[in-house]
């Protein structure tokens, strides 16, 4: 999503530069000429040309703006996903499983490590009734 954002402003980049790049010649031209007569017609380029860079740079910044609240809404759902997930988990932990996890994280060990230690454990049977409170869309992945 930002390389599209930044594709757009890319684009708009180009042609404000062309578009500020003129802007500086005429400048520059219209100085060699007058030698310095046209106070006014220099502060009106001048200014036309901090227009557009403002103008340009505000376009920049709605771009990335928008790119980042598209990040932070799919963060936010994404987080939402864990949290769910968590949660579901935490209810199908047996008790020594949770108490192994508090103790670990209390003492700062990886809780990932205890998931391979506990790989080569034998695998704690799940009561019936808990495998009855998954919801359908969570059950084994396959649909009827």
């Amino acid at each position: 999503m930002r390389e599209k954002g930044l594709a757009r402003a890319g684009g708009a980049q180009g042609g404000d530069a062309m578009a500020l790049k003129l802007l500086f010649w005429e400048l520059e031209k219209h100085l060699k000429s007058s030698s310095g007569a046209s106070v006014v017609a220099i502060d009106n380029k001048i200014e036309q040309a901090m227009d557009l860079v403002k103008s340009h740079l505000m376009y920049a910044v709605r771009e990335e703006v928008e790119v980042l609240k598209e990040q932070i809404k799919e963060l936010i759902e994404r987080n939402a996903q864990l949290e769910q997930e968590n949660n579901l988990l935490k209810n199908l932990a047996s008790p020594e499983q949770m108490a192994q996890f508090q103790a670990q994280v209390q003492t700062g060990g990886s809780p990932t490590a205890a998931v391979t230690a506990n790989a080569a454990q034998p695998a704690v049977p799940v009561p019936a009734a808990t495998t009855q409170a998954l919801p359908s869309t969570q059950s084994s992945g396959t649909s009827a």
